[in-house]
């Protein structure tokens, strides 16, 4: 059950914001081509304005991110007008927010900002061995998203300002058991049902098609039998990898390397050590750690008394499980293995040293160094090859650069052929036929970036034939491209496509006898339930639909059932129609008292969630936020005109 609401979180804030969020007034769908203009003004935030351009650039920002997590989704997607709307409606919630943060003067200090940074994943993968960042790695990190590293902290710095204006919701929202259950025992509630389906397969016999029929369907359902547009398009590549195979490393600069780098490339120095552990947690109380501190005070003396005695002291007396056995023994390790008291005086010691007694978060240690092991440093041509490959490396990183700078001024200056740039820099122009707007199957390289793709078939390289600009498909990996010729989406003559809408209106028109078949016994069972030919009986919930169709448990958990038996049909579409009857309504399951309280917290935050909206629809009026554009409304067709917040 529990899995069910982590599971469902959206669908469980929904139907709270159902209770806090105001219906639309409607609008046509024409006026929401009114607003395409480029300067025209599509929203108002506490006086700002968010125009047109700013949106287009925003939605356009919002698809790159979406491909690059999904690279196979289908660009149509984001080709409607509800797209585009959920874009807008993300760019006004971020101004209302940096609106109130600085309002409430909700500011992030420079120590605040560095910790986020530190703590940032893909920028702690940037740090060397040494912990020091790699600058240059860091700026095409952030410029690979269009920003330099001052833009991109001021933006981290404003998202920490503006989470602090709902975090409050986060931590103060509450809710009784008592109030929890009456949400989640309605929501969980079970019903004992029968369930008789009427399959479009059973009737498609009985279905008569005519040639008629069928012309006639192909004519009203034009746009279901298109063929997708398609172009035949040249492109370049450029890449890291491509730039490396043409560099040659002199000699003197190898020699220079070697120099420089001899100590840095060589292995790290090891040392191999005992220790003697009394256990004290950082979180013992100050008796339990002086009483520990104490005892190892004790055992030094009586090594240094008796060096020779340390491996059977430890074995009598260490708390380290995995070494006392051992007599205390750790083996070799490089430093920064260890914890850092500990490393910091193993490598402080000389070979057969003793250590005084040593804090860490573990307890205290004596440690007895019984070795070192001192790096070899390579010869010349022992590192030769190593050297080789990095010095490669870097220049190909450096002419990389360059080259892609030239690159991608040489597509768009340029802009009617691919051939100057790839004679400038000497680069194979190739070729393909018959690409569409989505990745093939099997295909790759930029062909199969959806990315790329989107650029091949914007309007200024289908219509104008100008070159796409420069498009990063892959790390340090550029392409650009051309279309040659462009073929649009056009509707396929009746004669190739005559046994798909055949298949179609069979299918179509069987749905429908299913439905009528379906609708015609429901009324009759209703009336007289004696000859009723219904499956066996099951009980379903939300959270255990036993096999069953949402829109079907849905149907059944929706049904009025002041009077037992209950019935309804429901229309599955293209599947049929089916029809219920409710036999039972059933008390929601109750597990342990443990996952009973993990329902409330989880029941509390989506509580706090709702919360959270209300405060942002409050905040709206305040900051007198006011969305130009009309709301698309996919199931009506039509847009509804949000005027005001």
């Amino acid at each position: 059950m529990f899995d069910f609401v982590r599971n469902n979180t959206k669908m469980m804030m929904g139907l709270l914001f159902l209770l806090i969020i105001p219906s639309f007034a409607m609008f046509g769908m024409d006026g929401y081509t009114r607003f395409n203009d480029q300067g025209a003004v599509v929203a108002h935030v506490d006086g700002n304005k968010i125009n047109q351009a700013d949106w287009d650039n925003a939605h356009k920002r919002e698809i790159e991110r979406i491909r690059a997590q999904m690279p196979n989704v289908d660009a149509k997607l984001f080709d409607s007008p509800e797209a585009r709307y959920a874009t807008l409606d993300r760019m006004v919630q971020d101004q209302v927010l940096v609106a109130a943060a600085k309002k409430l003067q909700l500011t992030t200090s420079d120590a605040r900002l560095a910790r986020e940074l530190q703590q940032n994943p893909a920028i702690a993968s940037l740090r060397g061995a040494d912990g020091k960042l790699d600058m240059e790695r860091y700026r095409q990190l952030v410029g690979s998203q269009g920003l330099s590293p001052e833009m991109f902290e001021a933006q981290v710095r404003n998202d920490l300002s503006t989470r602090q204006v709902m975090q409050g919701f986060q931590y103060s929202a509450f809710t009784s058991q008592a109030q929890a259950d009456v949400g989640l025992n309605a929501y969980f509630q079970r019903r004992d049902v029968q369930i008789q389906r009427f399959s479009p397969a059973e009737f498609l016999s009985k279905v008569q098609v005519s040639e008629d029929d069928v012309k006639a369907y192909y004519q009203s359902n034009a746009a279901n039998f298109k063929s997708p547009e398609s172009a035949d398009v040249e492109y370049l590549v450029l890449d890291l990898e491509s730039v490396r195979q043409n560099i040659t490393v002199n000699e003197a600069d190898l020699k220079t390397y070697y120099e420089q780098n001899a100590q840095k490339m060589a292995a790290k120095e090891e040392r191999r050590a005992s220790h003697i552990l009394i256990n004290a947690p950082k979180d013992a109380s100050a008796a339990d750690k002086q009483k520990a501190k104490t005892k190892a005070q004790e055992l030094l003396e009586q090594v240094r008394k008796k060096p020779a005695a340390f491996a059977e002291l430890a074995k009598q007396n260490s708390q380290d499980p995995g070494s006392a056995s051992k007599g205390g023994d750790l083996d070799f390790f490089p430093r920064g293995a260890m914890v850092k008291p500990f490393d910091d005086a193993a490598f402080a010691l000389k070979k057969s040293e003793i250590s005084e007694v040593i804090e860490s978060d573990f307890g205290y240690h004596i440690i007895l160094l019984t070795d070192i092991k001192t790096p070899k440093t390579k010869s010349f041509e022992e590192m030769r090859p190593e050297m080789e490959a990095e010095l490669k490396k870097q220049q190909a990183q450096r002419k990389f650069a360059e080259l892609a700078e030239t690159f991608t001024n040489g597509v768009y200056e340029q802009a009617e052929s691919l051939k100057p740039v790839a004679e400038r820099l000497k680069l194979t122009v190739q070729k393909a036929s018959q690409v569409t707007r989505n990745p093939a199957q099997g295909v790759k390289g930029p062909l199969a970036n959806s990315k790329f793709l989107q650029a091949l078939f914007s309007e200024d390289a289908t219509q104008k034939r100008r070159n796409t600009e420069a498009v990063e498909i892959g790390p340090s990996m550029l392409a650009a491209g051309h279309v040659v010729s462009y073929t649009p989406s056009a509707t396929r003559p009746l004669a190739d496509v005559k046994d798909q809408v055949r298949k179609q209106l069979e299918q179509e028109r069987a749905a429908n006898m299913a439905r009528e078949a379906g609708k015609a016994r429901l009324a009759a069972w209703k009336v007289n339930a004696d000859g009723a030919a219904l499956g066996a009986s099951l009980v379903i919930s939300r959270d255990q639909p036993q096999n069953q169709m949402p829109a079907l448990v849905d149907a059944a958990l929706r049904t009025y059932t002041a009077t037992l038996p209950a019935w309804t049909g429901v229309d599955l579409g293209e599947q049929g129609y089916a029809v219920i009857r409710v036999n039972k309504v059933l008390a929601r399951e109750l597990d342990s008292k443990e996952k009973v309280q993990q329902a409330q917290q989880q029941y509390t935050q989506l509580w706090a969630a709702a919360e959270a909206q209300a405060y942002l629809a409050q905040l709206k009026q305040l900051l007198k936020v006011e969305i130009v554009v009309p709301k698309p409304n996919k199931a009506t067709g039509k847009t509804e005109l949000v005027s005001k917040n």
